[in-house]
């Protein structure tokens, strides 16, 4: 079997979906192809908002948004990408709605708007109500819409397809090659074959399931990413990773920033609105960054919760009537998952891995870039969290995640209808994916070797005990070995399901060696990064260095266990880096 279409999607997020309506709109004979049933897809976790400065209840400009997002990633972000991201997520917040999306309504009928952390007024002089939100399932419905939408547009989905391979004409990403398609795995039966395609979109999602707290999906595990660097793309900026403030203790999931949009409150063992010790403007809605190593040094200075590892979030004060009609869902959680009454009670909180500000490199037109030139690797795209713009930077404002998969979701199926009416369709040798079957039937026919559920269990540890919120040379130069040695041990992988027929097993196993493909670049770019910048704190270099490290980290695959590190230059344009205070 080989299947043929013009553009070809991996990945079923909201990027993915989008990129695949504007692609079927213009003509373009276009599949999604993913790993999931599309509304499983980890857009569907985004609860509290997508930012656009809308100003339907109090004054806002776009210039505003895309100040705050420079600056809530500490002057790390791509200029131009910021202001593509603010000024097209108005237009795009306005077309989701005349696409059905059922966003929460003012009194007079508009889009409601409410605060989130890091969004501010004039440029930083208090907080904004920015976020347009849809009840505190936000991300769920902007799946559900944008799916109907694609299934309505005629798009070909192929659910429940893994992609373990791409394909390249002309040699590899590296070599100038060609994006020509991907070598598909059907998981009902085990069928693995090719899929030729004029233009590919990774829109695979991030990597979280590199930690061992975490709010993200067990699906995480940096497939799209891992797989462009094994042809020579390089990852961008991995030593950026976001750790939510607000996760259910010892698990993860996330308690939306929204509580804390809605007037919510952080408080210490001594009930002290600690975050006015931290920044004294925003309180708890100054950037992630901040608010989660805030939340570490109370726990670390005796002031967590009992003495525990964690604090209390606060909603009891908001009423009945906002926690039911504007945070239904993680408050369900609360009581679900800790046993905790919201309306009543205080509910427990710790930070928990949440965002990927790193990826693959693109351009603004989300074309792949392979090095620091920023030369395009032809037919081949990425949007959403699996993507780098640089949109992010070192911290990532929250609701930006979404603006930024509708705004380069869409951006990517345009400039992908653009350009395959120009292109042929590319020529594979026959049996394509033989190399990616050897490797997968090794792992499943090997007697006997190392469990991958257990490799991927030290794996999580070491990245969230030394790679967590707090770093230094010790820690990392502890960690960088150790996962190295995994590296070497997932050589001998083997599993226990030896069949065709869903074999998650196997799968499971091939997405470890994309997480320690993603987590090796982390540690390396992390130990090499001798500052402090948003989500990377360093303890030994606790100030930010622009004279060194203004600059984004490419990590190219090298002899094995060993990633080169290179760096190119951050797009400035109108705002020059200044200190970061809130």
């Amino acid at each position: 079997m080989q299947a043929v279409y013009d553009a070809l999607i991996v990945g079923a997020g909201g990027a993915g979906l989008w990129a695949a309506l504007e692609l079927a709109q213009a003509g373009v004979k276009t599949a999604v192809i993913t790993k999931l049933y599309p509304t499983r897809s980890h857009t569907g976790a985004a609860h509290g908002g997508v930012c656009a400065a809308l100003g339907n209840l109090e004054e806002d400009h776009w210039e505003w948004h895309m100040f705050d997002t420079i600056k809530g990633g500490d002057y790390l972000v791509d200029q131009d990408a910021a202001e593509v991201l603010a000024r097209e997520a108005i237009e795009c917040v306005i077309e989701l709605e005349h696409m059905g999306l059922p966003f929460n309504r003012t009194p007079d009928g508009k889009i409601d708007q409410r605060r989130f952390g890091g969004h501010t007024r004039n440029f930083g002089e208090g907080p904004v109500r920015r976020s347009c939100f849809a009840a505190d399932r936000t991300g769920h419905m902007i799946l559900q819409t944008l799916y109907q939408q694609c299934l309505k547009a005629g798009v070909v989905f192929h659910d429940e397809y893994q992609v373990v391979d791409l394909l390249f004409e002309g040699g590899d990403a590296g070599e100038g090659g060609r994006a020509a398609g991907v070598v598909a795995y059907r998981i009902a039966d085990g069928e693995i074959f090719p899929i030729r395609s004029s233009a590919v979109l990774l829109a695979t999602g991030g990597f979280g399931r590199m930690f061992r707290i975490t709010s993200n999906a067990w699906s995480l595990t940096g497939d799209g990413i891992a797989l462009a660097w094994r042809h020579g793309v390089p990852m961008q900026d991995m030593e950026f990773f976001q750790f939510h403030p607000t996760g259910i203790v010892g698990i993860g999931i996330l308690l939306s920033e929204a509580a804390r949009g809605e007037g919510g409150y952080l408080l210490n063992d001594s009930g002290e609105r600690f975050m006015k010790r931290y920044a004294p403007t925003m309180m708890e809605l100054a950037p992630r960054d901040m608010v989660s190593r805030a939340i570490y040094l109370e726990v670390r200075d005796g002031r967590g919760i009992g003495g525990k590892d964690y604090v209390h979030l606060d909603v009891r004060h908001l009423g009945r009537k906002v926690i039911e009609e504007k945070l239904p869902d993680i408050t369900d959680f609360a009581r679900v998952y800790q046993g905790v009454e919201p309306i009543t009670e205080p509910v427990p909180v710790q930070p928990t891995a949440h965002y990927a500000m790193g990826g693959i490199p693109t351009d603004i037109f989300t074309r792949v870039t392979r090095d620091e030139h920023n030369t395009v690797v032809p037919g081949l795209y990425a949007a959403g969290e699996a993507a780098c713009l640089s949109v992010h930077g070192a911290n990532r404002l929250g609701t930006n995640s979404l603006v930024d998969l509708l705004v380069f979701g869409r951006r990517a199926g345009l400039q992908m209808a653009r350009e395959v009416g120009g292109v042929d369709l590319p020529i594979l040798a026959r049996n394509v994916e033989e190399p990616v079957r050897a490797e997968l039937r090794a792992i499943r026919d090997r007697p006997s070797g190392e469990s991958a559920s257990r490799l991927r269990r030290e794996l999580a540890d070491v990245m969230m005990d030394q790679v967590g919120v707090f770093r230094d040379e010790p820690t990392l130069s502890m960690a960088l070995p150790k996962v190295r040695e995994l590296r070497e041990r997932y050589e001998r992988v083997s599993v226990q399901d030896k069949g065709r027929t869903f074999n998650t097993d196997l799968l499971e196993a091939r997405e470890l060696g994309y997480l320690l493909d993603c987590a090796e670049t982390t540690v390396a770019a992390a130990l090499a990064r001798r500052e402090s910048r948003g989500a990377h704190s360093r303890e030994d270099f606790p100030e930010r260095d622009d004279v060194n490290f203004l600059s984004h980290t490419l990590a190219y695959r090298g002899a094995p266990g060993r990633p080169t590190l290179r760096y190119k230059p951050v797009t400035i344009t109108r705002f020059a880096p200044k200190p970061r205070t809130y």
